[in-house]
């Protein structure tokens, strides 16, 4: 890694990924190559209380040169049911959706939301399978001895359950969050900086709960863009729209006191002119009155 160019946007931010997911969890662990920091190989535990449950999944991700401003690509190397080995998965966080992908997003982001897909039906999208829940049963005992030609055996690559949640937790939580928010309102990201979005992330969740990966994703009708958050996810984003809502309110309180100033600024008008008149008027009447006594003077 240290041929690369440390100023680069893409290099700097995927260092820093790389440092905040360098220890696993429970759920998922993540790490470049160490001769290619933009492929990265991922394990992943299935979901709970669905049919991927007890199974791991490894897979690989690869980046674009200009990320984050672009999506990453996808692959899943174990066999899971849901997506196909070694294609592209396509996905709204993946680049099949360039569209959709925001810059704030992260590699955290896509696991999560790799996980929260694992249990939805796939609707033909490409990449994706419908096998029946006994054979995603038996793939998800397989995966445990399954091995990796880079990383070796992946059933070390995660934390064992049971184990405290890792210091992480708060930022996954987070990630949640940025998914469970619009694709509408990712226009508003272009103006503000990846990574000054990326790196204020975890401030804001210091106060959050902890939430399955499965739970803002039950409920999506397929791959659909738009992910739905559990209940206390769902009334902190209602919260920021409240919060942004209010400030709409103000922003349209702000330009009600212009005709206020304009009234003011009308009156002082009329003021100006009435004075205005009354000097004229007085300067007419005393030419008015010379001129009165100038004629009966020579008369």
């Amino acid at each position: 890694m240290s041929l690369y160019n440390l100023r680069n946007p893409a290099v700097k931010r995927l260092m820093r990924e790389a440092d905040e997911l360098k220890y696993p969890t429970e759920e998922y662990f993540a790490q470049p190559l160490e001769d290619n920091l933009f492929e990265w190989h991922f394990t992943l535990r299935g979901p709970p209380n669905t049919e991927f449950e007890g199974g791991i999944y490894h897979g690989r991700i690869t980046l674009p040169p200009d990320y984050p401003m672009k999506p990453p690509s996808i692959i899943l190397l174990t066999p899971n049911g849901r997506f196909e080995t070694n294609k592209k998965v396509c996905l709204s966080i993946s680049g099949h959706h360039p569209e959709s992908w925001r810059p704030s997003w992260s590699i955290r982001t896509a696991l999560l939301a790799i996980i929260g897909f694992l249990p939805t039906h796939g609707n033909g999208a490409i990449g994706s399978l419908d096998y029946t829940p006994e054979e995603r049963k038996k793939l998800a005992l397989r995966s445990q001895d399954w091995k990796c030609q880079e990383c070796g055996y992946i059933r070390g690559c995660l934390k064992s359950p049971g184990v405290e949640k890792s210091e992480n937790c708060d930022i996954q939580n987070n990630d949640m969050k940025f998914l469970s928010e619009p694709i509408s309102n990712s226009s508003s990201v272009e103006n503000v900086s990846p990574d000054d979005e990326y790196s204020g992330r975890g401030s804001d969740s210091e106060n959050s709960s902890s939430t399955s990966s499965t739970d803002f994703a039950k409920n999506i009708p397929g791959n659909s863009i738009e992910i739905v958050t559990s209940n206390e996810d769902s009334a902190v984003v209602l919260r920021q729209r409240n919060f942004d809502s209010n400030e709409c309110i103000v922003e349209s309180m702000q330009p009600s006191t212009s005709p206020v100033q304009s009234v003011r600024a009308k009156s002082v008008q009329n003021n100006c002119s009435l004075i205005v008149i009354w000097v004229i008027s007085l300067i007419l009447v005393l030419l008015i009155i010379r001129r009165w006594f100038s004629f009966d003077y020579t008369v």
